[in-house]
């Protein structure tokens, strides 16, 4: 399976910030918000991750990730011209694919806990196992909010199945929201050529998800009590989600998205590699974090 981080849009909701900042460069406590969607990625296990933006974004976007070389995975970028919807991803990304499976994240979601860490203890459980295991069809997820009339809502049945699917009603049929992380086959592609645009001239991710489950062919994880899903697209919800990383990491002493971290733990690269990107780093206590690691490895 491949990953898909859609990093565009003018972030609007965040001027003045993204006057002149890009909005995925913005800090979320210690890191650039976009270390965290691609850490989900690269919890899940890929290793091919495309990155989608605007003209003005993607080129400083590039320069802080680089290839992915250093991380042991490969970065492609993609320019959005013009947003048009988040479906729009998948035509955008449809060579990048090449046939392939896809998963789909948005550049502003952060997602956290024991469910995406699964991959870290080298076991296919949780959200490293539900790619692993994914063949075709879509899956998304539901999440339990208190203000459902913000989102696309799921009716759900008594057995967990999705019965149906609304784009922020005002009277929702259920608590459960979908997040922005969605698993699809390799026919998304087409799926999405066929949709017509909505009436704010966009291909819809909700009529992807629809279109799945006329079919007969959608499933939903729900994701329970002590899982995280932060949105940062408003000063407000980036402030919370700062102070919500803050909080775990200096009560633990543990970092959420190092992407350094995770390359190593993954095995996508050795300790020489892991070396290397400690060497190149400036005396700093995220260096330090890093050495730690590193010394604990080596003492193991």
């Amino acid at each position: 399976m491949k990953g898909i981080i859609l990093a565009g849009g003018t972030g609007s909701r965040l001027y003045p910030l993204t006057r002149i900042v890009c909005k995925q460069l913005l800090p979320i406590y210690d890191k650039p918000m976009i270390c965290y969607p691609l850490s989900t990625l690269m919890l899940g296990g890929m290793k091919e991750i495309c990155i989608i933006s605007t003209p003005r974004d993607l080129p400083i976007i590039e320069d802080f990730l680089g290839d992915g070389s250093d991380l042991g995975v490969e970065f492609t970028y993609v320019v959005q011209e013009k947003p048009e919807g988040i479906a729009q991803a998948f035509l955008l990304t449809e060579q990048f694919l090449a046939g392939e499976p896809a998963c789909l994240i948005l550049g502003d979601n952060i997602f956290y806990g024991d469910y995406f860490q699964g991959g870290r203890d080298g076991s296919d459980r949780g959200f490293a196992g539900d790619v692993s295991a994914f063949q075709a069809g879509g899956r998304i997820f539901a999440y339990y909010v208190s203000n459902p009339q913000d989102f696309g809502v799921l009716e759900l049945d008594a057995e967990g199945g999705v019965i149906a699917i609304e784009e922020k009603p005002p009277q929702p049929k259920s608590n459960y929201a979908v997040p922005g992380l969605y698993l699809y086959g390799a026919d998304v592609a087409d799926v999405c050529r066929a949709l017509r645009p909505s009436g704010r001239g966009e291909l819809e991710i909700t009529d992807v998800n629809r279109t799945y489950l006329e079919r007969g062919d959608l499933e939903v994880t729900r994701l329970g009590r002590g899982i995280a899903w932060l949105d940062t697209g408003t000063p407000s919800s980036l402030q919370e989600a700062s102070n919500f990383i803050e909080a775990i990491e200096q009560r633990q002493g543990l970092k959420i998205a190092c992407l350094e971290e995770i390359a190593f733990e993954q095995g996508f690269i050795d300790a020489d590699g892991f070396q290397r990107l400690i060497a190149r780093l400036p005396n700093c206590d995220y260096r330090e974090y890093l050495e730690r690691l590193r010394d604990q490895a080596e003492a193991a």
